[in-house]
């Protein structure tokens, strides 16, 4: 062991041995604090990429959501405007019957008036026939006096005809 302590190569790794002992004890601490800061760098990464997880997992639920509610709302929307068009066809068909009643009613009423007109026409044609008859007819067959007689007559009747 004697023979340790005098070669040269012995107190080299001593040496050597006590640099290294003093390195670490010194920058011991500063590469600790490197390592830490750096630890601690990557779990505030970690923490902020969790944070932004939850944060898109929640938009990702919030517009999920919203997409069900518009189509709910679309499908509601839907279906009230098929009750409104049922709505409005049917309302569009009863005025159609309406209508219809009305220009059969409309055209019932020309058919009477026109009937009636014709009637009208025909008996005022038949008066007139009649009363060109009877003129013939008187004068060929009443004298002078009987026809001044039958003029006083009707003229004297006219007043109880008229009301």
């Amino acid at each position: 062991m004697l023979r340790l302590l005098h070669d040269p190569e012995f107190w080299v790794l001593v040496a050597f041995a006590i640099a290294l002992f003093g390195l670490a004890r010194k920058a011991g601490p500063v590469i600790a604090k490197v390592l830490d800061d750096r630890a601690a760098k990557i779990k505030a990464e970690l923490e902020e990429a969790h944070r932004l997880r939850e944060e898109a997992q929640r938009m990702l639920a919030e517009y999920q959501r919203k997409q069900r509610d518009a189509l709910k709302e679309a499908e509601e929307i839907i279906a009230h405007a098929r009750i409104e068009a049922e709505r409005a066809a049917e309302q569009a068909a009863r005025d159609l019957e309406a209508a219809l009643e009305r220009r059969k009613r409309l055209a019932l009423e020309k058919i009477a008036m026109a009937e009636s007109k014709a009637i009208a026409e025909v008996r005022n044609t038949a008066v007139d026939i009649a009363i060109s008859a009877v003129r013939e007819i008187l004068a060929q067959v009443l004298d002078a006096a009987r026809k001044s007689k039958l003029i006083d007559e009707a003229i004297a009747a006219l007043p109880q005809r008229l009301h």
